[in-house]
């Protein structure tokens, strides 16, 4: 656990340690903000992955994201009144630290289009054409762990 000047702490772990802090907030964020359905915002990658998440000393959760082994990052969800004040920037950072750490050589994602810039400031660059996912456009995006471009996704 990593603790930070502001009393929050991130976790990582297991889906079955963060199952509990971590699902209630992105039900929040993306069934109740966005209207993902509930059926397609869980998956049985959860089981797979490794999950990061920021909570408060009382054990709420503030922001939360998963790796996968393919090196796909997902789920990434700061709840609302919280967002600004660069949890998301950790939980993301850390979850690039964490593929680095494995030995990763790629992150990728599908980014929500009006987030493009926010993963363009850490190094991704889209790739192929925006697609619509859970009823969201989305772009596909990637970038190497040691921060070289990957080859073909030149803008």
């Amino acid at each position: 656990m990593e603790t930070n000047p502001n009393n929050y702490n991130l976790r990582l772990g297991a889906w079955s340690e963060m199952r509990d802090i971590a699902l209630p907030l992105r039900i929040e964020v993306f069934v109740q903000e966005q209207h993902v359905p509930i059926a397609l915002e869980q998956d049985e990658y959860d089981d797979q992955a490794l999950h990061a998440i920021i909570v408060t000393n009382d054990g709420t959760g503030l922001a939360t994201g998963r790796l996968m082994a393919n090196g796909k990052i997902g789920r990434l969800a700061v709840k609302r009144q919280h967002r600004g004040q660069g949890l998301g920037k950790h939980v993301l950072q850390t979850l690039i630290n964490q593929a680095r750490v494995r030995g990763a050589r790629l992150v990728w994602l599908h980014a929500q289009c009006d987030t493009k810039a926010f993963y363009e400031a850490f190094g991704f660059l889209a790739q192929g054409d925006p697609f619509v996912e859970a009823g969201i456009w989305h772009v596909r995006m990637v970038r190497t762990v040691n921060g070289v471009e990957p080859a073909g996704t030149a803008s």
